[in-house]
């Protein structure tokens, strides 16, 4: 049975930011040998409040749609000259078609949009909206020009805490990791791997919770008056930093060694376990990559947004392209 090639799907609408991520969807379709599928929403402008001021004289709906779709297809064929691209006029709203298009699709493209100054910084509602419901891979094109070219050679990946196998056997890649391998793959870029844990503060003493989370590094109380408390205090919160660094890095181990276990080709991989918050760890790895993958844990029969607090820090703030990939 023949395998079925799903597409790479891109959202246009004539904007500057549509057009960054029409060229970034047609390199990621030309890196896997897959199509490019266009769509354009013919109710975009009206969703997101955009104008497009090309002209004072607008044409009609329909024509100015079927103009935006014969750019893009055009623009994507002397983007990557061997590729084959597709295009959807859809009778309706930016996120509702894309959600569609991205039932069977490879991957769902976007671009990051804001409005007035803080463009740069802040996400629309269609790339937030498809980004949280989607079933497939979301690659929202955001960030600084060099990052957004390619320019680093390296994929980002953060690595979370989950359940262990009972086995010895090495897991199986989740779907982040097995995405961001082979965008660094195809690239012939680094993958870094990164995993952030955290210290308790004061206030949570006592609570020692699951690993990559908030977790107890303060020493207990020591006889021998206030000095042999903090001296035993110190010794005793070195060796905890040191067991958690420890495991972060056995998490990095396990996570990445059950993807080569998979069957992947080689990549060059950068372990980085972090003291400190996801969001920062994050953040900071997004400013020499070209993407950031994260994943996205989707509920069965939960239709709220489904991103969580991180995942939209980096959607939000990522010097970089990012990928969210669900987990199921």
């Amino acid at each position: 049975m023949d395998t079925v090639e799903l597409p790479v799907v891109v959202g246009v609408d004539g904007s500057d930011a549509a057009s960054d991520a029409l060229d970034w969807a047609a390199e990621l379709a030309g890196r896997r040998g897959l199509p490019l599928r266009v769509v354009h929403a013919s109710l975009w402008e009206r969703y997101e409040g955009y104008i497009p001021g090309t002209s004072a004289d607008r044409p009609a709906e329909r024509l100015h749609s079927e103009a935006v779709l014969a750019t893009a297809a055009e623009r994507a064929g002397r983007r990557v000259p061997a590729l084959k691209v597709m295009t959807d006029l859809a009778a309706d709203d930016a996120v509702t078609a894309l959600l569609r298009a991205g039932q069977s699709a490879e991957a769902l493209v976007v671009g990051s949009r804001g409005r007035g100054e803080f463009a740069s910084l802040l996400l629309g509602s269609v790339g937030l909206g498809i980004a949280a419901r989607a079933l497939c891979p979301v690659v929202v094109v955001r960030g600084r020009p060099e990052n957004v070219r390619g320019g680093m050679n390296r994929v980002a990946v953060g690595i979370a805490e989950r359940e262990r196998p009972g086995d010895q056997e090495p897991a199986p890649p989740s779907a982040a990791v097995a995405f961001a391998l082979r965008e660094a793959r195809l690239r012939g870029g680094e993958l870094e791997a990164v995993h952030a844990w955290r210290c308790a503060g004061p206030e949570d003493h006592g609570a020692r919770e699951g690993h990559g989370r908030r977790e107890e590094c303060r020493g207990r109380e020591s006889p021998g008056g206030r000095e042999g408390r903090e001296e035993h205090g110190a010794y005793e919160g070195q060796g905890a930093r040191e067991a958690h660094t420890r495991r972060a890095a056995e998490l990095l181990d396990e996570t990445l060694g059950g993807a080569s276990a998979a069957g992947l080709p080689p990549v060059p991989v950068a372990h980085r376990p972090v003291e400190g918050s996801a969001r920062k760890a994050l953040l900071d790895a997004s400013a020499h990559a070209d993407l950031l993958v994260v994943g996205a844990r989707r509920r069965q029969g939960h239709f709220g947004m489904q991103l969580g607090l991180v995942n939209h820090a980096v959607l939000h703030h990522a010097r970089c392209p990012v990928a969210v990939v669900p987990v199921s």
